[in-house]
Formats: C-alpha cells, structure tokens, sequence
C-alpha cells in the first residue's frame, strides 16, 4: 500500500491580522468612542437659529446653551439685523428669542430662551488645547440639524477680520468640516467641553475653518449680559497702516517701522479736538507702540474711555505730542 503525502495548509498573512492592523482598528475604535460621545453629551444644547429680517429675507445658524435658564451663544453675522429670532432645541422644540446683545468687533452674540428642562454644554480653557488636538464640530449645516464633524487644531493664535473691519485675536484654526449654517455651533474637546465657537471657512479651500476662542467669548458674554453691549472707546479718525520713513524714524529713535496714517479726522471728535490731521501718523498711545489701525482698535479699549491720553504723531519730519480723550465708541 503506497503512502500518499498530504498536504498541511497554514493560514497566508493575509489571514492572520498583523499586529500593526490590530493597533490601527483599536486607534480608530478609540477615536470613534471619543466623537460619539462627545456628540451624545453635548448635541443636546446645540440649537438651530432662525432668522426672519425687516425685509422678509431669512437666515439660519446654529448656537449653543451654556447656562440652564436659556443663555446661548451664536454668531453676531447670523442674528444682526433680525426682527424675529426662533431657536430649536432637540427636545424641547421651539421657542422665540431674546437678542440680549451682540459684538460685531468679535463676531458674537448673546440669547435668550425661555424654555423648561434646557440642557446646557460645559465651557473649557481655550489656553489649555494644542496644535493636533481632536476637536469635533456640531452644528445645523444647510439645514441638516446636529450635524457632527471631527478634525484636528491645525493652529492657534490666528487672527481673522471680523465685518466690522476689526481684527478677531487668539482664534482658532482647525480641519474639522465646517459649512454654511455650522455658524454659531460649538467647537468642543476629546472631554466634551466647548473650546470655540465656529465661525468662518475659507472658500473655495478646503481644511481651513476657524473658531473664536471660547475665552473671548466668555469675556464678551459677560460684557453683553452686563451691559448689553460691549463698551470700546474710540478717537473717530480713518486711518490705514503704512510704512514710515526710515530716516525719520531714526530720528526720533522710533522702535516701529509703520504706523497709523490719518485719512480723516471727523468734525466733533476727539481726534479733531486734540488736533490730529489728515497726514498725521499715529506712532504711539500712552508710551505704547502704534504699529497700524489693527493695534490702534486694540489700545481704544474700554478703560481709555473719557480718560486723557497721550498720542504721539508725525506730521511731515515733526513729531507732535497731543493729549487726547477717547469716548466711548457709538453702538
């Protein structure tokens, strides 16, 4: 009897899962239990804005509650201009809003809702996250409610130009999808806590959505639930950044190389008071440098309201020392 060899087969490599594979399924596995559950704890205080104008047109957005009896955060660019704001909450459904203020200068707004049983988020330190962070975005993008995206930081400390003209500081800057109508909506942590408040993208690219610090918008909050508005001083010139000339400059032994240039000094203000001109450029306030109009709005600040400053300015090769008092910026 002829013994017939047989054969043993072993399962190929493609069989047996590798280890690296195993790693990369439990990494994902993980980073998928974070955004879920980060979407299960805060989408229920992420609301859904509407907007109804003089004019008939609306708009929508989205906001977040972050105290229990009804304050929210949103966008001012989705509320400015609203005759009648109606907010819609997961589960309580919806109900008309109080615009308490709003700040063109930082792009944020204040509400309020009178509802029951309202479910708020947990606000975070914006100091604290790191380039490469995961952050998860929620929001209610062309009208498709509580809708979540997730990305990383790309950088912080951005500064992005808000419709007033001013420049927004310490912003955010992350990958995590971000379209029409995720205005308003949080910016949240691996640990639920809101670092942001979703903004702006940058059209047509792609990756590059911003977010105001959740700092700044806890300041200004406070400022619009105190006031109703956020007090800024100004001197009420038009101006613009240049470079100023270096043989001056060397003169007047100047640490800066621009300043802010007067287009306009108008009637009745503090500038025309003090005697500033168009021409002049505006090297320094209060012994601080004046490096352009982005530094000159951030120097005008509440506490320089009705208080006498210093304004030191070039005017042709002189340089001129005036004193000034800022006012408190119209609304």
């Amino acid at each position: 009897m002829s013994s017939k060899p047989y054969l043993v087969s072993f399962p190929g490599p493609e069989a047996q899962p590798s280890s690296t594979s195993m790693v990369d399924a439990e990494a994902l596995d993980a980073y998928s239990r974070v955004v879920t559950s980060v979407a299960e704890a805060v989408s229920p205080a992420v609301v859904r804005i509407q907007v109804a104008t003089e004019r008939g047109r609306g708009g929508s957005g989205s906001g977040f509650i972050f105290t229990p009896d009804g304050f929210l955060l949103t966008n001012s660019h989705v509320v400015h201009a609203a005759r009648k704001i109606t907010v819609s909450t997961p589960d309580s459904g919806d109900f008309s809003a109080q615009l308490v203020g709003e700040d063109p200068d930082t792009d944020l707004a204040l509400l309020r809702i009178d509802a029951p049983g309202l479910q708020s988020v947990k606000l975070g330190d914006s100091r604290k996250i790191r380039v490469g962070q995961l952050v998860v975005a929620i929001g209610n993008p062309y009208g498709f409610q509580y809708t979540v995206t997730a990305g990383v930081v790309s950088a912080l400390g951005r500064s992005l130009r808000s419709q007033s003209g001013r420049l927004i500081e310490d912003v955010i800057q992350t990958d995590a999808a971000l379209n029409p109508g995720n205005s308003g909506g949080p910016l949240v942590n691996s640990a639920g806590e809101v670092v942001g408040v979703n903004t702006a993208t940058i059209l047509p690219a792609q990756g590059l959505c911003f977010a105001i610090s959740i700092n700044t918008a806890q300041f200004i909050a406070g400022k619009l639930i105190r006031h109703g508005q956020v007090r800024r001083s100004y001197i009420g010139v038009q101006a613009q950044t240049v470079p100023l000339n270096r043989t001056i400059a060397r003169h007047y032994d100047l640490k800066i190389t621009t300043g802010a240039l007067v287009l306009a000094a108008e009637p009745g203000t503090p500038a025309q008071k003090a005697g500033l001109q168009e021409g002049d450029v505006i090297v320094s306030l209060d012994g601080e440098p004046v490096e352009g109009v982005d530094v000159l709005h951030r120097l005008l600040d509440e506490q320089r309201i009705g208080k006498a400053s210093d304004v030191t300015a070039l005017r042709g090769s002189k340089q001129l020392e005036l004193k000034i008092v800022p006012e408190m910026r119209p609304s």
